[in-house]
């Protein structure tokens, strides 16, 4: 069994310690009311996505989310939460000492000694969801979870969704689609952008993501026999029968957002092992991007 696969199959304890910890870590997290942005770098921007959706829906305020590097440095915010599996990505760091002193901020991180842990005015760390492969997959999901959990989102039909996403089966055709797009609505567009990032990491494919509504404005142009469109929260009247009738495979979810975003890692490890791919090892990545002065 290949890391990654080793630690997506134990997302569901990750999750249950996650939200049992959430109330510890609430005097770090973004209170309500407060104007906040989320940050991140590929996976982590993504989730950051998900929980500025989230928490807006929620009535607890204002909140955006940024790739690290397009932070926008003239706008005021209450707190910065910045999300970073390994504590050493150089945009993050950047950001948390232009911010210093002027804004503060919350990191969330899987390991305690790196800089981020002296960077950040408050620390959350997730170290007993680390992993060792470069593809992310628990740490996203758990930081994610936690987040959830600090909004009052999060119910154990989510952990058991979970486990069920691990356990049945995928559609036998979709290891051999040429192309997958990935919609969502609200919070999910960010999972959405997930699920496409996993599968291009792990199996070199080609993958798209969109809000739903905005599917039929182009993209679904490109949708054919061979191709497959997964839909990761409730669907919108009347695509799932366009999807179809361009011979394409439609998949809609039916478990808690986050669930299918599991579903769809266990995808992006069928795929690579499917094509002789290392699902641990994606060529030209490494775990995290420190850039040189």
């Amino acid at each position: 069994m290949s890391h990654v696969e080793d630690e997506l199959n134990s997302q569901p304890e990750c999750w249950i310690r996650a939200a049992e910890e959430a109330g510890r870590h609430a005097g770090a997290l973004p209170g309500a009311g407060e104007r906040v942005a989320i940050v991140g770098c590929g996976t982590s921007y993504f989730m950051a996505q998900a929980v500025a959706a989230l928490r807006e829906a929620a009535g607890q305020g204002e909140t955006d989310a940024f790739a690290a590097s397009e932070f926008p440095r003239g706008r005021s915010y209450d707190r910065v939460v910045a999300l970073t599996r390994s504590g050493t990505t150089t945009e993050v760091l950047d950001l948390l000492g232009q911010l210093r002193g002027r804004t503060r901020t919350t990191a969330l991180t899987a390991d305690p000694a790196t800089p981020v842990t002296t960077a950040a005015d408050d620390l959350v760390v997730l170290d007993f969801a680390d992993e060792r492969s470069v593809v992310q997959t628990r740490f996203a999901t758990t930081a994610l979870t936690l987040l959830r959990a600090h909004l009052g989102l999060h119910t154990d039909a989510v952990v058991a969704d979970a486990r069920t996403a691990l356990v049945s089966p995928l559609p036998e055709e979709l290891v051999d689609c040429t192309q997958f797009t990935f919609l969502g609505r609200g919070w999910t567009v960010g999972l959405a952008n997930e699920a496409g990032l996993k599968m291009r990491e792990a199996s070199l494919s080609w993958t798209e993501a969109y809000p739903a509504m905005e599917y039929r404005h182009g993209p679904i142009s490109v949708t054919t026999e061979g191709t497959a469109t997964w839909m990761l929260d409730e669907a919108p009247a009347g695509l799932a029968e366009q999807v179809r009738s361009t011979g394409a495979l439609w998949v809609e979810g039916s478990l808690d957002p986050l669930a299918e975003l599991v579903r769809v890692q266990r995808l992006a490890v069928a795929v690579a092992a499917h094509r002789g791919l290392d699902p641990d090892r994606p060529r030209h990545l490494t775990r995290s991007v420190i850039l040189a002065d």
